[in-house]
């Protein structure tokens, strides 16, 4: 299957399995990252997965890139053999107001009810496809066709953190308050940033993920 490899600076390659965004680019993708992280090669560093690309990134004081190009080639010989699931992880969402602005205006351009959109966004097959952008932003695949819009013309300052938001065929919880153009139709309180080092973030590329609904007095009551 195709793959490329090319190198990156003094310190890191770039492993390409395809050049659209699919599911089975991605899951090559994500088979790609767990054999590296069940097996390092020597020398490595940090893996940067994304939608068909894995970056690696090595200790040039340590090996080379011809070292490392050797050692992902290995791996890529056996990965039609792995497969990803992942880990399930729910995340809470609030589809009331004030928590989702934009959902009025999804429901109008998807030509369905307010209730439908929360439907077909709580019925999504979810998978983690990568981080990006900003701490703990990941991005999920698996938005229901139905509710599939592109972004807006023009973001929105002050998003709040905890805004579930989607654009496309993705998915997104932030984390920070910022702005954006993806259309937000609720709001967590699931900690998506966990404060802990030797796992920051709540998900793994290749996670699943699960939506559950709650009211707006549970999200002001922590319930």
């Amino acid at each position: 299957m195709f793959h490329r490899i090319l190198a990156v600076a003094d310190r890191a390659v770039l492993i390409e399995l395809g050049a659209a965004v699919g599911p089975e680019v991605q899951a090559r993708v994500w088979a790609l990252d767990r054999a590296l992280r069940d097996d390092p090669v020597v020398g490595q560093v940090e893996l940067v997965p994304a939608m068909v690309n894995l970056m690696l990134v090595f200790d040039p004081l340590v090996t080379d890139h011809a070292a490392v190009r050797a050692g992902v080639e290995g791996r890529l010989a056996v990965l039609a053999e792995a497969v990803v699931d992942g880990a399930e992880r729910e995340v809470l969402v609030c589809y009331d107001a004030p928590y989702a602005p934009d959902l009025a205006a999804v429901a109008e351009q998807a030509g369905l009810s307010s209730e439908a959109v929360i439907a077909a966004h709580l019925a999504g097959e979810y998978r983690v496809a990568m981080y990006g952008f900003a701490p703990g932003y990941a991005y999920l695949s698996g938005v229901a066709e139905a509710i599939r819009l592109p972004r807006k013309a023009a973001p929105v300052r002050g998003v709040a953190a905890g805004s579930v938001i989607i654009a496309g065929g993705q998915c997104l919880v932030t984390t920070l308050t910022m702005p954006t153009g993806w259309w937000v139709i609720g709001r967590s309180r699931t900690r998506i940033l966990t404060g802990d080092e030797g796992g920051p973030f709540l998900f793994d590329v290749g996670d699943r993920v699960r939506f559950r609904r709650v009211t707006a007095a549970e999200m002001e009551g922590g319930a």
